[in-house]
């Protein structure tokens, strides 16, 4: 079924993105926004916009009926989660269906397996995909994670099984902290998610984040598109990412590829997905699986010229992939910075009225913002105001067209983290790409001896 018009159900650089794949279609689309969102770029530019509520996001953003309601008065015929907000939440999608609209996204039943960290962690395993050793399920009483915790050996990650970002998460060095660690893990994760279920993994001590970019066309079908490596991290939020990582080579990438594209043919996957890994001393292991877009698909989108998010739309529409796994061909370099309003140094939020704005431009190089000059910037939402995608033929280019568009990057009005990104491009360490999860922690706590950027 072709969709005439697309409701966007987000905010932000996202709504944007997906406005502009949607027009380029020829699909006509309704911006949703709460009170605060009232003067926001994706607003101004959509064909139909409807306020769904002021600006705590469980007021608007997360209003299933809002939002809903917001479809039917449009008559729009399909629903863009984006990532974030509703985007992993499996009723919400089946909510979308009851109403005979679209989903641009996965089945229902895929998002909700794939959000239950323990029912993922199964089902990947039963899929063929390697595994990070530890508890089979969730964790039943203190002597059954003494029991495994001996099996695998210290140190021991004891993690939420619903929710992420680092909350309900602790990392057990030996048996005598096992028991108020555990609980005290399953305390933040029924504070953070209202469910108190942990499990336990084997700690990995230095490891990289790398994660693949699979689609499927929910018939048996399914392709990968490489790898992106998303090992730059503070607090477990991801701050740099590229493609294709610097350390996995041609004959990795395609083993790996094969075994994810595989895994997701055989679920009968649909729409994008991203399955994420540990990898330490060259082998993987599987964490868990994003079933939405990711904030870093500009990456992939550079070095394999598929616009995504085209590619999302044009599979819930039914139609079958773009491309074969042999048409997939990968290019170059590309690297993208999170930009946020943000005190560089104590990464404190800083919202506030854009006064000036000036993207960087040039070949390859890409901004995704909602920014201009005379915007304010709301206090209530993620503090990401932009994304900076550079290309190059290669990954030592691809670094000195990042420092050009960094030094061309203006938002005056408010604190961001340019001059951080500006800073961390210029370590050695970076520039050689031997980095790790741990790495920028480290890096930022020796910087000038404080927490923060230069």
């Amino acid at each position: 079924m072709a969709i005439q018009k697309l409701l966007i159900a987000n905010r932000g650089e996202i709504a944007l993105r997906i406005h502009r794949a949607a027009h380029e279609m020829g699909i006509k689309t309704v911006a949703v926004h709460s009170t605060a969102d009232a003067d926001a770029m994706h607003v101004r530019l959509a064909d139909e916009a409807v306020c769904i509520g002021p600006p705590p996001a469980g007021e608007s953003y997360l209003n299933i009926p809002n939002i809903i309601s917001a479809a039917e008065i449009t008559h729009a015929d399909a629903i863009h989660p984006g990532y974030g907000f509703l985007s992993e939440n499996a009723r919400f999608a089946e909510i979308v269906e009851l109403h005979n609209m679209i989903f641009v996204g996965p089945k229902p039943e895929h998002i909700r397996v794939m959000g239950d960290k323990v029912e993922a962690k199964r089902t990947a395993g039963a899929l063929g995909l390697p595994l990070v050793p530890g508890s089979p399920g969730p964790l039943e009483s203190v002597a059954e994670a003494k029991a495994i915790a001996a099996e695998i050996g210290y140190p021991v990650l004891i993690k939420a099984a619903s929710g992420g970002g680092g909350r309900g998460m602790k990392v057990v060095p030996d048996e005598s902290q096992l028991e108020t660690l555990m609980a005290q893990a399953g305390s933040e994760a029924k504070a953070a998610f209202g469910d108190a279920t942990v499990y336990m993994e084997k700690y990995l001590g230095n490891p990289r984040h790398i994660e693949f970019q699979i689609f499927g066309d929910g018939n048996g079908n399914a392709i990968h598109l490489g790898e992106r490596d998303c090992s730059l991290q503070r607090r477990h939020q991801k701050v740099l990412e590229e493609a294709p990582s610097p350390v996995i080579s041609t004959e990795v990438r395609e083993h790996m590829g094969r075994l994810v594209a595989k895994a997701m043919a055989d679920m009968g996957y649909r729409g994008a997905g991203t399955i994420e890994f540990l990898y330490e001393d060259g082998e993987f292991y599987f964490i868990e699986m994003n079933t939405r877009l990711q904030v870093e698909h500009p990456v992939t989108e550079a070095i394999t010229g598929l616009d995504l998010v085209r590619e999302q739309i044009r599979i819930a529409e039914g139609h079958p992939l773009t491309l074969r796994q042999e048409d997939v061909i990968f290019r170059g370099h590309a690297i993208e910075c999170r930009i946020n309003a943000e005190d560089p140094r104590t990464f404190a939020p800083s919202p506030g009225l854009v006064k000036n704005y000036h993207a960087p431009g040039g070949m390859n190089v890409r901004v995704d913002s909602g920014l201009y000059a005379g915007y304010r910037v709301p206090p209530y939402y993620d503090s990401m105001i932009a994304k900076l995608i550079v290309y190059g033929t290669t990954r030592a280019g691809a670094i000195r067209r990042l420092r050009r568009a960094l030094e061309e990057f203006v938002v005056d009005g408010m604190k961001t983290t340019i001059p951080l990104h500006q800073a961390l491009i210029e370590d050695p360490e970076f520039q050689s790409g031997d980095y790790t999860i741990k790495w920028l922690e480290e890096w930022l706590a020796n910087q000038d001896g404080t927490t923060g950027a230069p």
